[in-house]
């Protein structure tokens, strides 16, 4: 009987390195710059009624599950994926406070208010974003550089350029968190390179439905994320949950109705854990516009349309992008602010710019591509996992982590191949997928 030879994952990983104690470090630098700062007392007394506290509680939802078990595709990095995504949440939101408040307020004796909160964890929503194209290429260490570095560079885009300088219309994010996240991310992956070994590149059964959780959880409570930062009862902030949910509707229809011309009469999960969202991510930045349900419809329908063909046809392949952020965030979020530049011209009194608009997302793309090659560059000088994709690299995982073994009753794992047209209908979208 022939047999296969069991390929295991080495177990010799080098641990986390420098990484403990770096992360002391970062948190002690945060005591000492919180500890000059204090709470503004006055909007204390209103914060549950006014319903800021329910959007924060969504917001975080998105940041912990929902971003978290987006990432489980992955096959044998689940730990990694709800791991480090929970450290990044936490550590960003805590540097982000810091950060925006004084490139704001200009010192260190600031007010902190939950606004604060809810805008910082706005912020470490681009960093997740990034994440997704360097997850499991990636180790704690260069975790907490992308983290760093990704605030720094975001909150200085966010403040002195798009807000100062353009005062740009976006509540939901669009450009200011989605392209700047995505494209940073996928310049600092060009730079950093793709991984040593592409095994572990790919999903199963049950990672493709613990990732189906997360984008349960995202499109549930994306309406949070692009009105949260809107004064609640005001005309803006209601348009802006209706055209959201109106333009996740379209946008997961238009993803089940383009998979079986895409993917040779099949559905394929792939699209279904990402496309689907996409809807969220281009309405964000005219979301408090009174466009009315028809045109939200529209926008989720080309959104969809736009993300299902980029998952099934995807431009740049799993070894740099490996959660297909690009399709999802980058190329939805382009589409998304161009509507914000030509959908003013045809409402009355909307107050926004478009020639701002159209600065604002060119001038994102470019401080997005040039902040993350120089991150990228930085990521490539520090050691990465020993196994990519894998949670043995730096977690203590449990022994039936799966370890790439095959038993001669087994199929062997697929070979890596490139990202044609044809993974989508295969299963094979980001990188080795089992049919």
């Amino acid at each position: 009987m022939h047999t296969f030879e069991p390929m295991r994952p080495k177990r010799e990983a080098l641990g986390t390195g420098s990484f403990g104690g770096l992360a002391l470090v970062i948190e002690i630098v945060i005591i000492i710059a919180l500890l000059q700062t204090s709470y503004d007392a006055s909007s204390l007394s209103t914060l549950d009624s006014s319903s800021l506290y329910n959007f924060y509680v969504g917001v975080a939802l998105m940041m912990f599950v929902g971003f978290g078990y987006l990432m489980t595709f992955l096959k044998a990095y689940g730990l990694g994926a709800v791991g480090f995504t929970m450290l990044i949440t936490c550590l960003g939101v805590q540097w982000a406070v810091v950060v925006e408040q004084v490139m704001v307020e200009k010192t260190f004796a600031f007010q902190l208010d939950f606004m604060d909160i809810l805008n910082a964890n706005f912020a470490v929503a681009a960093v997740l974003i990034s994440f997704g194209g360097l997850i499991g290429k990636i180790g704690p260490t260069q975790v907490l550089v992308v983290t760093l570095f990704e605030l720094l560079f975001y909150c200085a885009n966010k403040i002195f350029f798009l807000t100062n300088m353009l005062n740009i219309a976006d509540c939901g994010g669009t450009i200011i968190i989605h392209v700047f996240g995505a494209y940073f991310g996928l310049s600092a992956c060009a730079f950093l390179g793709p991984a040593r070994d592409e095994l572990f590149n790919g999903s199963s059964y049950n990672s493709d439905l613990f990732s189906l959780i997360g984008t349960v959880f995202l499109w549930l409570f994306w309406p949070s994320f692009v009105a949260g930062g809107l004064p609640a009862g005001t005309n803006g902030h209601g348009v802006a949950l209706l055209n959201t949910v109106i333009a996740l509707l379209a946008s997961t229809v238009t993803t089940f109705a383009l998979m079986p011309f895409l993917t040779g009469n099949r559905l394929a999960t792939v699209p279904l854990q990402n496309a689907t969202l996409a809807g969220g991510v281009s309405i964000g930045a005219t979301a408090n516009l009174a466009m009315g349900p028809g045109v939200a419809t529209i926008v989720g329908v080309v959104a969809g349309a736009i993300s299902c063909v980029g998952f099934c046809f995807p431009l740049i392949p799993s070894s740099y992008d490996t959660c297909g952020i690009n399709n999802l965030h980058g190329m939805p979020g382009i589409f998304g602010g161009v509507v914000s530049i030509v959908l003013p011209q045809f409402l009355k009194d909307t107050g926004v710019v478009p020639w701002n608009q159209l600065l604002g997302l060119v001038g994102t793309l470019v401080v997005a591509i040039i902040t993350g090659a120089f991150t990228g560059i930085i990521l490539s000088i520090i050691d990465g996992p020993a196994l990519p994709f894998h949670d043995s690299s730096y977690w203590d995982a449990a022994d039936d982590v799966h370890d790439g073994s095959m038993s001669p009753h087994v199929e062997p794992p697929l070979t890596p191949v490139a990202d044609d047209g044809t993974n989508c209908a295969r299963g094979l979208v980001r990188g080795c997928r089992r049919h």
